[in-house]
Formats: structure tokens, sequence, C-alpha cells
């Protein structure tokens, strides 16, 4: 035993990051960018896209041919939704991968430890009791949610901590199951009290970037950056989480200081991208997982892969949302569950096999 704890760690050590993946992911990025500010409703071309992108650099003077309402169709509407919906992407994604090595477990997703549940409360307290804020400049829902997110982590966190074995992973799972399922309990309660707001409510948890603006990307970015930048810098670490915590704490590891760090940073920017876009799921175990499936298992190359592929599978999601049934939309949850759900069911069945 002493030797398979020494020899596994220089053996993923080893596996780093290649120029050809991480080419290959940022061209999905610019591929998937360029579709998402070109294809619409309202036809700007394709050249006229990239000559305006091109135009915006430093020195450049191009003429992208763009009248003044495609002009305004690009940069007001377009731009946000994409740069929104890929910084939602990246931060569900890497969210993911970093639970799924914190806990050790490939079916772990964003929402495992009641954030879901947590926003879906708030933004269905905040939809239904709330006051009218169309003539407001804040909004309350995403406000709300974030608060409910963070709430029901905390609730998660302090019950398993509560329990004799708080500091086990499998003791706060079981915690979020037990917060989550209350909190959906409240939720379809206050619902059915109030079934005149179900189908506002239902959009929102459904997942949308159609209201999407410059605001809702500055309000999205430090809390994704945070997140990004702490689960990036814990990428060695989540590493030589994999032999075993027992493992990891004889190598040098704090590993309860490295999971709650890990944890709270993941479920802080999860907490903030549901709070602007909704209940969007299955981001978290498809890209990770497809990560893992092509260029390797190794956290130091699933966690930066995941915010790129990440960011660019939900700008195309977002894109078959708002253009399938055009001019009508398709909510983005609704896309990603399509492909999510066979996908988990892959993961899953692969997983048992393992097991087995």
């Amino acid at each position: 035993m002493t030797a398979t704890r020494q020899a596994a760690p220089p053996a993923v050590e080893r596996r780093g990051l290649s120029r050809l993946a991480l080419l290959a992911s940022l061209g999905c990025l610019a591929g998937a960018v360029v579709a998402g500010l070109a294809v619409g409703p309202a036809s700007l071309g394709l050249g006229a896209v990239l000559a305006d992108l091109v135009d915006r650099l430093p020195f450049v003077e191009v003429d992208s041919g763009l009248t003044d309402r495609q002009e305004a169709i690009l940069t007001e509407l377009r731009m946000p939704r994409v740069v929104l919906g890929g910084m939602v992407g990246a931060t569900l994604a890497v969210a993911g991968a970093a639970y799924q090595g914190v806990f050790r477990n490939p079916l772990a997703d964003p929402y495992l430890l009641g954030v879901a549940a947590g926003a879906g409360l708030g933004a269905t307290v905040a939809i239904v009791y709330g006051p009218d804020t169309t003539s407001w400049t804040v909004d309350v829902v995403p406000l709300t949610a974030f608060l409910g997110a963070i709430a029901g982590m905390a609730a998660a966190y302090v019950l398993g901590r509560s329990a004799g074995s708080g500091r086990t992973t499998t003791t706060l799972i079981l915690a979020g199951v037990a917060v989550a399922s209350f909190l959906t309990a409240v939720q379809t309660y206050v619902q059915q009290r109030e079934s005149d707001s179900l189908r506002q409510v239902y959009s929102w948890i459904l997942g949308r970037l159609s209201t999407s603006g410059w605001g809702e990307v500055l309000l999205l970015l430090p809390y994704a950056a945070l997140a990004i930048g702490v689960v990036l810098l814990h990428r060695r670490l989540l590493d030589v989480f994999q032999v075993g915590e027992e493992e990891a704490d004889s190598l040098g590891v704090d590993t309860v200081r490295v999971r709650l760090l890990v944890v709270v940073a993941a479920s802080l920017g999860t907490a903030a991208a549901v709070a602007v876009s909704g209940l969007i799921g299955f981001v978290g175990i498809i890209v990770p997982h497809a990560v893992r499936l092509v260029f390797g298992s190794s956290y130091r190359i699933v966690l930066p892969l995941s915010v790129i592929l990440g960011a660019a599978f939900l700008i195309l999601a977002d894109l078959a949302a708002r253009t399938l049934i055009s001019p009508a939309e398709l909510p983005i949850g609704v896309v990603t569950a399509f492909f999510g759900a066979p996908f988990f069911a892959v993961v899953l069945w692969t997983s048992r096999r393992v097991a087995v």
C-alpha cells in the first residue's frame, strides 16, 4: 500500500496541458463566439461581423459595412448575450469539474449542495411576493436568487459539519441532498399557492439569456473571475485528491482546507451564474467528462479546458435556443437537458461498469 501511495501522485503530475489541446479548445471557443454574433433573426453576415471585431482591435481600422441599426443589434444585444453565455458556461463547467474532484464523484455537479434549490426558492419568492420592479434600475430576482443560493449552500455546510462525521464528503453530500429537498418542497408549496405566477417562475427555472445586457455581464464578472481563479490555483492539489484523502494528508495536503476553499469558490460562482441566467443544467456534467474522454483525466487538463469549452458549449446551446424555433425562443435549459440527459446516462452506465 505504501508503494501505491508514493507512486500515484507523480504519475498524475506528469500529465500536463498540451499546446494542441489548448489551441483546439480556443479554436472551438472562437468559432462559437463568431457564430453566436453572426447568426440570428436579423442577418448581419459573417464577413461583416468579423470585420467589426477586427475594427475593435487597437490601431486597426476596418469598415464593416454595418448600418447603425445592425451595429446596435451586434453591440447591445448579441455581444452581451454571447459574453454572458460564455461566462456562465465557463463558471458552471469548472464548478462541476471542481466538485467532481473534491468529492471524487464523477456524477457531482455544481448544484450538489443546495445551490440550485436555494436560488429557485429565492427567485420564486421574489417573483410571487416581490414588488413591481419594472420602473426600478435594479432587478430583485437575481439578487434574491443569489442570496437563496448562498443560504442553501451555507445550510448544507452547517448541517454537514454538525453531524458526527461532518468532515467527510459523504456527510456533506447527504446534507446537500436534505437541504435541497426541503427548499424544493417550500418552493413547490409557494408555486401552488400562487399559481398565477407559474409561467414566470418556470421561465426563470428553465434558464434564459434573452434579457441579458452588459449590466448582467458586469454583475457576474467578479464572482466568475474569483471562482475560476481559486479553482484553477488548486488544480494540482485536486490531482493529489484522487489518490485518496488519507494519502493526500500523508503527502502534506490539508484536505479539509482545500475542500472548503474549492467548494466555497465553486458554489459562489455557481450562485452568481444562476442568479443572472436561471437554472441551466448538465453543463457541469457534459463538459468536464467530454474533456476527460478526449484529453485525459488530470485536473491540470480538465479544469482549464472546462473553462474554455464550457464557454463554447453554452454559447452554442444559446444559439440553438434562439434559432431552432425562431422567432420564438426555447429555454436554454431545455437545450442543455436535451443533450445532457443522454450524456448523463452514459456517464452513469460507465461509472457503474468501472465500479463493478
